[in-house]
């Protein structure tokens, strides 16, 4: 890895002071991350491609950047753990390449280490994405009233969101492997996508740390919702793994998010406390 290079197991770590470095990022690739790594005025930037997914949302910000002349790439989620900048160093190799990216000698199968080293020598982008809000809205189931907080980011969760139930549009891996950054409030029932892992433990290891906080935790999975998209989870979300807690309150694997959720009542959630 070159000294241009930056490690950031998520890509809302972002700060001034990294213009014109290369940024291996834990972070999918989406539109939202996409426009916080033009906006730092990155040279180029390596997300992970969250398994491509529903309407290829993993991966739509990587191709939106050669639009404003950013280099970028995606590594395959297979390869190396989502939200671990380090293992994607170590492991991952390069899936989907953009246009700018492709003209440094970044290929598909390369390695992550090799595509760095070549990103270094990319132009530095004077144009930018528009900027992209993450959004938050609430809602009311209409079969039980239960209350629904929609985030696009698990980064958009407050402490008063406690007890609440949480759709976030954020990945089911730990951000760098710190359970502490699990989720932000002790939900009653938390909403990730899987992002192309739906079978290894440590590619969902939100769910296990959140059993350990009493909270009910899913992913749904990435080929029925956009990741980075809270509604989209709702909307047309299927539940892919589910934790312990999350069993106990009736989820099970096959079945849409939606459906799950409307069956909960009050008296129906677990109290985990």
């Amino acid at each position: 890895m070159t000294k241009e290079s930056l490690l950031l197991d998520s890509i809302t770590d972002t700060d001034g002071s990294m213009k014109g470095r290369v940024v291996i990022s834990g972070s999918h690739g989406g539109i939202y991350p996409a426009s916080l790594a033009s906006a730092a005025n990155l040279r180029a930037i390596l997300f992970n491609d969250a398994g491509i997914g529903f309407e290829k949302a993993g991966v739509a910000g990587v191709l939106a950047l050669a639009n404003v002349g950013m280099a970028a790439a995606a590594m395959d989620c297979e390869s190396c753990l989502i939200g671990s900048a380090q293992d994607a160093l170590n492991r991952g190799i390069i899936s989907v390449v953009n246009s700018v990216a492709k003209a440094c000698g970044v290929e598909p199968g390369m390695a992550v280490e090799k595509a760095a080293m070549a990103l270094a020598r990319a132009p530095q982008a004077e144009e930018h994405l528009p900027h992209v809000e993450e959004t938050r809205h609430e809602r009311i189931l209409e079969k039980s009233g239960l209350s629904l907080v929609l985030v696009d980011s698990a980064s958009l969760v407050t402490a008063e969101d406690k007890n609440r139930i949480v759709i976030t549009g954020s990945h089911g891996c730990l951000i760098g492997g710190n359970p502490d950054r699990a989720l932000k409030a002790a939900a009653r029932v938390a909403v990730f996508n899987d992002a192309g892992i739906i079978t290894s433990e440590a590619g969902i290891s939100r769910l296990p740390a959140l059993d350990d906080r009493g909270v009910s935790a899913v992913t749904v999975s990435h080929e029925t919702a956009r990741i980075g998209d809270a509604i989209s989870a709702f909307e047309t979300g299927v539940i892919s793994n589910v934790n312990v807690h999350a069993r106990e309150d009736g989820a099970e694997i096959g079945m849409p998010l939606k459906i799950w959720l409307q069956q909960l009542r009050p008296a129906s959630i677990v109290d985990h406390s």
